[in-house]
């Protein structure tokens, strides 16, 4: 304010002390927002200083003036500075006796401004000179921010009641407007009243003291009445509306934190998948060590059977340099050979004992190995299915989401729309809004019903290619376990077959016997060793894989577990949606009763113009009754 003080100051060149103390006083109280300059007389030089101090942001709310004693040139100044001013909301110029130029000044005012709320005119004479009263209403039509005009005491006619009509047509904020002791009579009532029906924003209008018979008085206040009862089953609307569209919202909102909810868990079950997956493939990898071991085994007994076969031919030739001294003791030596011959067949006989024990125990492991390769197979192609079901799941799912989404920007799209149109027609908008939410309900439940086809689909094919992908895993593994087999019986019958011509080499060399049958029974020492190395590998494989099999079956669990909080959280998507829809249903019932009593508004409204109309009639009847019984018409007629 002291800034303000300053300015006007040095605007003028002779500066009105009266203005300044004023200034000066409303610098030191706190209303600092309000420019009160009422019963003060104001000159042209300080009309223009304030004209030019107004435009843009000035510190001030209100502006008042009135019985300032103005002049038409000071109200144009001060009017062409406020034309720019963007803070002042009230504008008080009573008891100023503005006519033609100020009338002019205010429409031009009321064209350009677009922060001016409340405009007081009282005891003015803007109604005398119809031009400036016309331009004056005029702009009152072109603006859409006024919302209360006092126009008390200013010599309005019929004639002006008629132009502030018009312009009450184009206007579309006003909503208090006082023509309080101004000249309007019948006529002008008349005008206003047929303006009501095309302007619904008004709510206060204020005839008393202007000649205006009570029926009109009555209508224009009825007319108030429906415009007060319509702006308020407007907001209403308006707040139904909006309420409707945050439980939208927050309805879209809970289904997207549930999808993520969703899309998590999927998330976490693929990594406990994936880290059984790289176990498994972990324990393959030491079971293929171990099978690598034992061929390593039999390499090596391969070589030591390479080994023996040399010291058999080197015995060989020892034989025939010792073929003479043979003959001679054959005789001495048939005895203890026919002893030799009989512990070599019991021998035989304990050794093919062992090995056909041996023979079902390995055939018991490898039934044993295979079933559990089966049960291993099963749960493998099992997880993959899970796998691939999961995957899919989530393909599907994120679709779903991208295809509500667009919905939701569709339906949202739709909302403004049907908001718009609500503004032209309360009973479209509805109608339309409600076909819209049948559409989206049609939609979700269209959409749910697809997604929940297109899973069972994905699920039976992700079933089929896991069976086929573990039945040739199986496959190729059943062919390396029938090689490696192979491969081990082909071992242990060359084996016997070197058991059997040291056996026979034996008998012919009965000389080095003893030498043979300690050799012979090292051979067996080594041959028993490395069949309880074999024993005890199986044993160690039986037992891999029974945990593995425990954690497999660990991993089954998990994964049913998980299959039953899916379905929990489908359970809980179907009851959101069919919330959803009884909340929608509720809704419409809602809206159902608001156009229930907008149609009794009209029927209402209907009903009081045709008392109106009736009225009217009435009231001309009367009027021309009264035309015809009065002493102007019998002299009219004597002439």
């Amino acid at each position: 304010m002291e800034e303000f003080r300053r300015a006007y100051a040095r605007l003028c060149a002779a500066p009105q002390e009266p203005v300044l103390r004023r200034l000066r006083e409303r610098g030191a109280s706190p209303g600092r927002g309000r420019l009160d300059l009422a019963a003060q007389s104001l000159s042209l030089e300080t009309c223009g200083a304030l004209g030019r101090l107004l435009p843009g942001a000035a510190p001030f709310a209100e502006v008042a003036l009135g019985d300032c004693g103005l002049s038409e040139e000071g109200v144009a100044l001060l009017l062409q500075g406020l034309c720019s001013n963007t803070t002042v909301k009230l504008l008080d110029l009573k008891g100023n006796n503005l006519r033609t130029m100020g009338a002019e000044a205010l429409g031009k005012l009321l064209r350009q401004n677009k922060s001016i709320r409340s405009l007081i005119l009282e005891w003015n004479s803007l109604g005398m000179w119809e031009e400036g009263f016309s331009s004056f209403c005029q702009g009152l039509g072109a603006n859409n921010f006024l919302q209360r005009l006092d126009l008390r005491n200013n010599q309005i006619n019929h004639q002006g009641a008629g132009e502030l009509a018009m312009a009450l047509k184009q206007n579309a904020s006003l909503q208090e407007l006082d023509l309080r002791w101004n000249n309007i009579g019948l006529l002008g009532g008349r005008a206003l009243l047929n303006c009501l029906h095309s302007n619904k924003t008004l709510k206060r209008l204020e005839l008393a003291g202007n000649n205006v018979p009570s029926d009109i008085l009555k209508a224009v206040e009825q007319a108030m009445n429906h415009n007060q009862d319509r702006q308020t089953i407007l907001s209403e609307s308006q707040n139904r509306a909006d309420i409707l569209s945050k439980e939208v919202l927050s309805l879209k909102d809970e289904k997207t934190k549930q999808f993520l909810d969703l899309m998590d868990t999927i998330d976490k079950q693929r990594e406990e998948i994936a880290r059984s997956d790289r176990m498994s493939a972990a324990r393959v990898s030491q079971l293929q060590e171990a099978l690598d071991e034992q061929h390593s085994l039999i390499n090596s007994l391969k070589a030591r059977l390479q080994m023996t076969e040399a010291a058999l031919a080197l015995s060989e030739q020892k034989v025939y340099n010792l073929g003479e001294l043979l003959n001679a003791m054959r005789q001495e030596q048939t005895s203890m050979a026919e002893c030799h011959f009989k512990e070599l067949q019991q021998q035989k006989q304990e050794g093919a004992d062992q090995e056909a024990k041996l023979f079902r125990d390995l055939s018991v492991a490898e039934e044993k190995n295979l079933l559990l390769r089966n049960q291993v197979d099963e749960l493998e192609k099992k997880c993959k299915i899970q796998q691939d079901q999961l995957f899919q799941v989530k393909q599907d799912l994120t679709n779903t989401t991208a295809e509500l989404k667009l919905r939701a920007m569709q339906a949202e799209e739709r909302l403004e729309t049907e908001k718009r149109r609500f503004k032209q027609s309360l009973e479209d908008m509805e109608s339309l809004r409600v076909k819209e939410v049948n559409h989206l309900t049609q939609h979700m439940e269209a959409s749910e019903h697809s997604m929940q086809e297109r899973i069972q689909k994905l699920e039976a094919i992700r079933i089929a290619l896991e069976e086929q992908q573990r039945l040739e895993h199986l496959e190729e593994k059943l062919r390396l376990m029938t090689k490696s087999r192979d491969e081990a019986q082909n071992c242990c019958l060359k084996q016997k077959q070197m058991v059997a011509e040291a056996q026979a080499k034996a008998n012919q060399l009965s000389l080095h016997a003893d030498g043979l049958r300690r050799r012979l029974e090292e051979l067996q020492q080594d041959l028993n060793s490395k069949e309880e190395e074999k024993v005890t590998e199986v044993n160690r494989v039986k037992v891999e894989l029974q945990e593995q099999i425990g954690h497999l079956q660990a991993e089954r669990t998990a994964q049913n577990g998980l299959r039953e909080k899916i379905a929990a959280l489908e359970r809980q998507l179907k009851a959101i949606s069919s919330s959803h829809r009884e909340a929608m249903l509720d809704k419409e019932g809602e809206i159902s009763v608001l156009l229930e009593k907008l149609r009794m508004k009209e029927a209402d409204i209907s009903r009081m113009r045709e008392e109106e109309a009736q009225r009217a009639s009435f009231l001309q009847n009367a009027i021309m009754a009264y035309v015809q019984r009065s002493p102007l018409a019998t002299h009219s007629s004597r002439k």
